[in-house]
């Protein structure tokens, strides 16, 4: 899917193709360079691996975003792995932010400016560490701004009279400033919610030249300044609409060559034009929800529309893995103490060490966050550890109930997680976490399916994930049956696993065939390592 998507968005959209009225390329562009965006941190590795010269334009068309806008990125952050950070606890907000932050570090070699909230699901308590850990701002929907007020009224004094801007009726051509008691504030800017429609949804971008217009059409006749501007899903340019990356193109071109507009992004508007207004958000809303953040815990009504299907199934299963959460919390202290001199501090020093697995990397971390000098055994009780916490993140990924059903693929996979979850905390706490499953499926038997054969949460834990989990005795397995087909080198990667050859040797009898090796088996995230001895007979049969 990732590529499919790539193709048709990602890629076309570093070298996108503007053409003219004869229907010849005239300028092949980057859209990056030109306009905000975020990439999630999952995403932005798998490109890194797997679309290396995408990944390269899109570096390319951030760093020509500061050239052009003043030191000013158009990369904007975003939470780490798309969680509704509302419905999170307070320290997984935290992990969330600064694990983002890291990751843009990692990738773009500064700061980052501003940050995208999933879903732009928002309430007071995240924006203010958002601004805490050095966030300037960020982008809502225009029906989150409950209230503004200027300033400074016209005698200079602080503050004035609230002015109530319920159903989007904010001017969304201003910033906004959100103040805290912290003494903390972030910059807020409300999208222009009609023009976004339009895009996404009505065929804005069948023409370059009425996307432009439309954008144009957004400025009031003042000599204020004003910052018009749309946000929408990045698949929009490409995937959801045919050519959109064209269109996209066209209408920067546009707008460039035009002298009475100029395009900017927010970092380089905010320092020019600080904000004169100030807000208060409506709390726990989002962009997709009509009635806040309920479509990832409750059956709202919003949905995909298949005819008869409900969603009763997400409270349950928002209960289990908030129930799953809180249970290891526990468990995460009594052995953290035993390796870490923070194990939540850890937690969140641990971004380093994912975006960083080599030797090198892995010994940085453990020099800053370990209680002492740990011996191997430790190291991989404490990296399991860590595993847990990343995995306690990872199964709370938004698409997990944006859609119809909890058979779905998305929902499956955050269960995947929640299982690996359980895994591992089988494997460090023993009888301590041997209660742990049977409370996840209670729990998860009341997520009722309404595909009828999937059942219920449990039974799709069941049926499809549990057989997915896997130890170093299955990889070792997999390696021995492949090499039969494959010719392996004596040291070779097999996914998130490095195999160490022995030793192996093939006899042949007739049409069979009998391999015996020995091999060793290390895992590159938890350094989990184990040799075994394999044999595999490839028996062909005669008819």
């Amino acid at each position: 899917w990732n590529e499919r998507i790539c193709a048709e968005c990602y890629a076309t959209n570093g070298a996108a193709r503007i053409l003219n009225t004869k229907n010849l390329i005239t300028r092949i562009v980057n859209n990056y360079a030109r306009i905000s965006f975020n990439f999630g941190p999952t995403l932005l590795s798998w490109l890194k691996e797997n679309a290396p010269r995408t990944y390269r334009m899109i570096l390319d068309g951030e760093r020509r975003s500061r050239k052009t806008h003043l030191g000013h990125s158009s990369a904007m952050a975003q939470v780490y792995n798309h969680l509704i950070m509302p419905l999170a606890s307070r320290r997984d907000r935290i992990t969330q932010i600064r694990w983002g932050i890291a990751d843009y570090e990692h990738h773009y070699g500064a700061k980052p400016e501003g940050m995208w909230l999933a879903e732009t699901a928002a309430d007071t308590e995240s924006l203010e560490l958002m601004a805490q850990h050095g966030i300037k701002f960020t982008v809502l929907a225009p029906h989150q701004c409950k209230r503004i007020r200027l300033l400074k009224n016209e005698t200079g004094e602080e503050g004035g009279a609230w002015t109530n801007t319920a159903d989007g009726a904010v001017d969304t051509k201003r910033p906004y400033l959100v103040r805290f008691d912290s003494g903390v504030s972030i910059t807020v800017f409300f999208y222009d919610s009609p023009i976004s429609r339009a895009i996404a949804f009505e065929g804005l971008l069948n023409s370059g030249e009425n996307f432009a217009s439309r954008l144009k059409a957004g400025f009031n006749d003042t000599s204020e300044p004003q910052l018009v501007h749309v946000a929408t899903d990045g698949e929009s340019y490409g995937h959801h609409h045919k050519y959109g990356e064209m269109a996209l193109a066209y209408t920067l071109r546009l707008l460039e060559e035009d002298k009475t507009v100029k395009l900017t992004n927010y970092g380089n508007f905010l320092e020019q034009f600080p904000p004169a207004y100030e807000c208060e958000i409506v709390e726990n809303t989002s962009w997709s929800c009509v009635h806040g953040v309920e479509r990832w815990r409750s059956n709202c009504g919003c949905n995909g529309g298949k005819p008869g299907f409900n969603q009763l199934w997400r409270a349950p299963l928002r209960k289990a893995l908030d129930e799953l959460r809180d249970a290891i919390a526990p468990l995460t202290d009594q052995e953290g103490a035993n390796l870490f001199k923070d194990v939540w501090e850890a937690r969140d020093g641990y971004i380093d060490a994912i975006l960083d697995q080599s030797p090198q990397g892995m010994d940085r971390f453990f020099r800053k966050y370990q209680s002492h000098s740990l011996s191997v055994a430790e190291r991989v009780r404490a990296l399991k550890l860590m595993e847990m916490q990343r995995h306690a993140q990872l199964m709370f990924t938004s698409c997990g109930w944006f859609f119809d059903d909890i058979a779905g693929i998305e929902t499956v996979q955050i269960i995947d997680y929640a299982a690996r979850v359980l895994q591992l905390a089988r494997q460090l706490f023993d009888v301590q976490a041997s209660l742990l499953e049977p409370a996840f499926l209670t729990r998860l038997a009341e997520a009722r399916s309404n595909v009828a054969s999937a059942g219920d949460g449990a039974q799709i834990y069941a049926q499809q994930v549990s057989q997915k989990q896997l130890g170093l005795e299955q990889v070792a397995a997999h390696y021995a049956i492949s090499s039969m087909f494959s010719s392996f080198a004596e040291e070779t990667d097999l996914f998130c696993y490095r195999v160490w050859r022995d030793s192996w040797e093939i006899f042949s009898s007739g049409r069979g065939r009998l391999a015996l090796g020995r091999a060793k088996i290390v895992s590159a995230v938890t350094t989990e390592q184990e040799s075994f001895s394999f044999a595999v007979l490839d028996r062909k049969s005669v008819v």
